[in-house]
């Protein structure tokens, strides 16, 4: 079974990756990082026939450049910088860089390991590319579409019944059932709800006048954690540093959780409450860590409703709308959903990442706030890191 192309725009990806790129682009271009796959789900099973399948979309998605319009449009987007689109005009992405394997037993391996600038990029469009394979060789994709277009008619008919009050942006392009699917789940929602705000897909929100939403993910995080001259417990401190040097304040929504959010906050001063326009959850108790950032908030004499707390972690429709109902009185309040959004059928969606394990060949890590989201490949760095975060934080308390 050949499958047509699965990414045929480089720009087919989320906006965090050319922000995030685009630090490492002016400050970090010395680091080499490593990614590796992994499937959160049990006894899921990739086929040899999968596997050739994506390693095909692999070859013709290296064959892909920036379209003029493409980097004319990322030059409109007001926080990206024009040497860094003169840069994209010259970047693609190399082959050479992944490696894709299969066990007797079917688990996927896939391998990024390059330049930091360029093996970041991959993610995204991996993603896309391993989840679309396998639902449409796996399943009876009609069969997946037509409860898909069910569930959206209904989450429609919701938004505009007054069910669901909230905004949100569609977060969907990681595990999307396919790439049409998430074309269609975007539009429709932004032109037959007023609830969607946007979406973090870059080239959706180009084709229908949307904006493009996101600041960084962990890994921009992770990667400080592979410089020698950088203190393990301090990497928040000098990612913020650095990202507001490179945004002057713009662009700003901070990811809380990449080494707990409790040693966040002790990065998170005055001067960076004030810089940055919100935060992001990703893992941990909600409404614990909601009431937590609004605790610190006022702490140092910011009203909470000036601020905003983007929620993002599993999210479906009816767990965003109690979020919303219990804090909308309280701060600004705004949702990234993914998955429910772009593949929500009648089959379990996978849980996939594709996650930074090594930079410059040392190993790093998200602890996050909830232990079973952690992923590192060396258990003895994993118990360091841990260390050093717990030692900061009962020093400093």
């Amino acid at each position: 079974m050949k499958l047509d192309p699965i990414v045929v725009s480089l720009l087919d990806t989320d906006l965090y990756k050319f922000n995030m790129d685009q630090v490492i682009f002016h400050k970090h271009t010395d680091l080499c990082g490593q990614y590796y796959f992994k499937c959160r789900n049990a006894n899921i099973v990739f086929t040899p026939e999968m596997a050739e399948e994506i390693n095909a979309q692999i070859d013709f998605l290296c064959s892909l450049r920036f379209r003029k319009t493409e980097l004319d449009y990322l030059r409109s987007i007001r926080f990206i910088k024009n040497d860094y689109v003169e840069f994209l005009r010259l970047w693609h992405p190399i082959r050479d860089y992944v490696t894709v394997s299969l066990s007797p037993e079917g688990e996927l391996s896939v391998v990024v390991d390059g330049p930091l600038f360029s093996a970041m990029q991959f993610e995204i469009y991996l993603l896309e590319i391993i989840n679309e394979v396998y639902f449409r060789m796996a399943y009876d994709y009609d069969t997946l579409l037509r409860s898909a277009e069910e569930r959206l008619e209904q989450k429609i008919a919701d938004f505009n019944s007054g069910k669901y009050t909230f905004k949100f942006a569609e977060f969907g392009c990681r595990r999307r059932l396919s790439r049409a699917w998430e074309d269609v789940v975007v539009r429709r929602l932004a032109q037959e709800t007023t609830n969607c705000v946007g979406t973090s897909n870059v080239y959706l929100a180009m084709k229908y006048h949307l904006t493009p939403i996101g600041t960084y993910a962990h890994e921009f995080v992770q990667m400080y954690q592979g410089i020698d001259s950088i203190p393990l417990a301090y990497t928040n401190h000098y990612a913020m540093r650095d990202w507001y040097n490179e945004y002057d304040g713009d662009n700003g929504t901070a990811l809380t959780d990449t080494i707990t959010t409790d040693l966040f906050l002790m990065d998170f001063n005055r001067s960076m409450v004030n810089n940055y326009s919100g935060v992001r959850h990703d893992s941990g108790d909600p409404y614990e860590w909601g009431e937590k950032m609004i605790a610190h908030y006022k702490k140092y004499g910011v009203d909470p409703k000036t601020k905003l707390l983007l929620f993002s972690d599993s999210l479906d429709f009816d767990r965003a709308q109690k979020l919303y109902d219990y804090f909308c009185e309280k701060t600004k309040v705004s949702f990234g959903i993914g998955t429910f959004c772009s593949n929500d059928t009648s089959a379990e969606a996978l849980n996939i990442v594709i996650k930074l394990q090594y930079v410059n060949g040392r190993p790093v890590a998200k602890l996050s706030d909830a232990p079973g989201k952690a992923m590192c490949r060396d258990a003895e760095y994993l118990e360091y890191l841990k260390r050093s975060v717990d030692f900061r934080l009962k020093r400093e308390k």
